[in-house]
């Protein structure tokens, strides 16, 4: 896929890896639709991006709200042909805390926004990509998820983030076998630790602590880095069905 051909939509667009990814894009030339729910950071996005993006305020754990967005969007840009999962939370506890134990209504808001909320987007896309005209070898679009090294190494504390982020590594094998007859690649990404606003406000200690996992370079992922994985996996149309780590060959211990 060509980057100046790219008609995207981003969720999580307004900050962090998805702010980074449409920065990046529309450095490419591509088309840009920001999908999230910071209204204010979606506006100061776009204003910095300029006219090739657009933001619309999106639930993604809303399936009706998911599709309308993304139809929006396709007519908004004259079409779509990639669309990029990168809303989520930590949804970080214990399962039994000092407080007891975890709600159930915990578990499943993780679940709802990481997991819920990438099949939403991913289903509606499809929908969407599945009309496109096929280019040389067959392509309709891709769909990009993001998922997290915690989906196989979660720590304590991260059961609800890590089943989540499990469930989007599980699915992109078989979205992609099924989605192949119409050329629509499905690909996931799982980042190490990464210098995101959810990341920002840790104590110095912490960040210090954190960097010291990573074998090399031992420091916090930049979301830069980020996009430049969303960009080759965008442009290399045999990565198809897998998961890509990015993460200075970091394991997570148990705590």
């Amino acid at each position: 896929m060509v980057l100046e051909q790219v008609k995207a939509a981003i969720t999580g667009a307004a900050s962090g890896l998805g702010f980074a990814v449409a920065q990046r894009l529309i450095r490419e030339g591509a088309l840009v639709s920001l999908l999230d729910v910071q209204d204010e950071k979606g506006a100061a996005a776009v204003a910095s991006l300029g006219e090739r993006a657009h933001y619309l305020r999106t639930d993604v754990t809303s399936e009706e709200g998911v599709a309308g967005s993304l139809s929006a969007a396709a007519q908004a840009m004259g079409g779509l042909n990639a669309v990029i999962s990168c809303a989520g939370i930590l949804g970080a506890g214990r399962v039994l805390g000092k407080q007891g134990a975890m709600p159930l209504s915990q578990f499943e808001t993780t679940i709802r926004v990481n997991l819920i909320g990438s099949f939403n987007v991913a289903k509606a896309g499809a929908q969407i990509m599945q009309s496109n005209q096929p280019g040389s070898d067959g392509e309709r679009g891709i769909i990009v998820s993001t998922a997290s090294i915690a989906a196989y190494e979660g720590q304590i504390g991260q059961a609800a983030y890590a089943a989540s982020k499990g469930g989007v590594v599980g699915m992109t094998l078989p979205m992609a076998r099924e989605l192949a007859r119409f050329g629509i690649r499905v690909v996931a990404i799982a980042p190490g630790i990464f210098m995101t606003p959810m990341a920002g406000n840790m104590p110095d200690e912490v960040k210090a602590s954190l960097e010291a996992m990573v074998p090399f370079p031992a420091r916090l992922g930049d979301p830069a880095e980020f996009a430049d994985a969303v960009c080759f996996v965008l442009q290399n149309r045999y990565m198809n069905g897998t998961v890509l780590r990015l993460d200075g060959a970091a394991r997570m211990p148990a705590k």
